[in-house]
């Protein structure tokens, strides 16, 4: 098995992707800034270290999730992200 590594936003998000048990997921981080991410999928996004503060789709106010909190992002939308320091994240893909 081989891992498929990517790089977004000028290489200040990177992840790597592999196969859970159960799910498709990627394990990355990002560095200090406020990016939008499209979905293809329905993800369930972990904060592993740090924090990331989030506005869902449809959301009005942010939301800051920290080290251990899940968000969930329905697919074929966008979402943005605020980030203070860098951050790791765990993402699995429905």
């Amino acid at each position: 098995m081989s891992f498929e590594s990517n790089e977004y936003f000028d290489g200040n998000v990177k992840s790597i992707a592999f196969q859970s048990a159960t799910l498709p997921g990627t394990l990355g981080v990002m560095d200090i800034g406020e990016y939008t991410f499209d979905t293809n999928a329905y993800e369930f996004m972990t904060v592993v270290n740090g924090a990331l503060t989030v506005k869902l789709p449809g959301a009005t106010d942010w939301k800051t999730f920290n080290a251990g909190e899940t968000f969930e992002v329905e697919a074929n939308v966008s979402f943005d992200v605020k980030v203070a320091v860098q951050t790791a994240y765990l993402c699995l893909y429905k």
